[in-house]
């Protein structure tokens, strides 16, 4: 019978241990989701909004290379660089989006 009461006495410390685990395990998962993983995700959409706003005319940083839209196409754009030349480059490669007031660049 004391057989009985040693093996519950040793049950509970580690039912205790493992809540404690599972506790810790949702807490990290909750930091996790807050601090990194759900204002990642927002400002993905943002900028994947910004992306599809997209107009002639607006200044870019894709990859580095700065430009100004020239055309939109379905899933790329076409670039003006300063030099006159032109690059086409996949929408998701620009990481920032400088959007202008009038559309097309004025010649005098």
């Amino acid at each position: 019978m004391s057989h009985v009461f040693v093996a519950a006495a040793e049950a509970a410390p580690r039912d205790q241990n493992l809540y404690q685990t599972l506790i810790m395990v949702g807490i990290a998962i909750l930091f996790f989701y807050f601090i990194l993983w759900r204002p990642e995700q927002k400002r993905r959409k943002k900028l994947e909004s910004l992306r599809k706003s997209l107009k002639r005319g607006d200044k870019v940083i894709a990859m580095g290379i700065r430009a100004t839209v020239d055309e939109v196409r379905e899933r790329t754009v076409i670039l003006k660089q300063v030099d006159g030349s032109k690059i086409e480059m996949l929408s998701a490669a620009i990481t920032e989006i400088e959007s202008t007031t009038d559309t097309a660049p004025q010649k005098n």
